[in-house]
């Protein structure tokens, strides 16, 4: 008899990234192996709560280091994120995004204008990670986040709250901390899409046709 497997009645691997298969540009020991080898076999999906590249850099990364990805394959959070912002406000939205291209692009392939600004009046606020995120754009997320004397505002959406994201020279601050500084300036937390809460998975779910 076949000796059993972890993978036994499972129909899809669904693989972090940054710490896991690589940290920077260099691959963590046996991931890449371990990876192809279950591929012999078993769907493999991609997914990050990073969200400063797009799924398709992401995939180039990652076949660059010996595995066999398109960008169709890749999960992001900030694609999480949009389908959660999808039920918070009306299509065609004004949305007010912190973030880099890996957000932008998303935003408004999803059908929402994109704006930096607080004075457009958006309908929410998106945020994801980017390394150029910096105090005017988490200002304009709090100046749009800023409740009525009633408490009421707009939806903020954030890709995910991770505290830390691996470097290649070391541990640096993640989404979560820059959500947090706008958290402390606001009072309110946002409705979050990336690992571990379960709208990611969602969509890789629904991506892949796994059960």
């Amino acid at each position: 008899m076949a000796e059993a497997t972890p993978l036994d009645g499972v129909d899809l691997i669904l693989a972090d990234l940054d710490g896991v298969i690589y940290t920077g540009r260099n691959a963590i020991p046996y991931a890449i192996d371990s990876i192809n080898a279950a591929a012999a076999s078993i769907r493999v999906g991609y997914i990050t709560n990073n969200a400063s590249r797009t799924p398709a850099a992401v995939a180039e990364h990652l076949t660059g280091l010996g595995l066999h990805v398109a960008p169709e394959n890749v999960v992001t959070s900030p694609q999480a994120a949009v389908q959660l912002l999808a039920g918070l406000v009306p299509a065609g939205s004004t949305v007010l995004v912190v973030g880099g291209a890996g957000l932008l692009d998303v935003v408004r392939a999803a059908g929402f204008v994109a704006t930096d600004s607080a004075e457009d009046k958006p309908a929410a606020v998106i945020q994801g990670f980017a390394p150029e995120v910096g105090w005017k754009q988490l200002a304009e997320a709090s100046f749009a986040l800023a409740r009525d004397s009633d408490g009421n505002g707009i939806p903020w959406v954030a890709t995910n709250t991770d505290w830390t994201i691996p470097q290649e020279r070391g541990i640096a601050p993640g989404n979560g901390t820059l959500v947090s500084a706008v958290h402390t300036a606001v009072g309110i937390l946002p409705v979050v899409a990336g690992k571990p809460e379960r709208a990611i998975f969602d969509e890789a779910t629904r991506r892949f046709g796994a059960s």
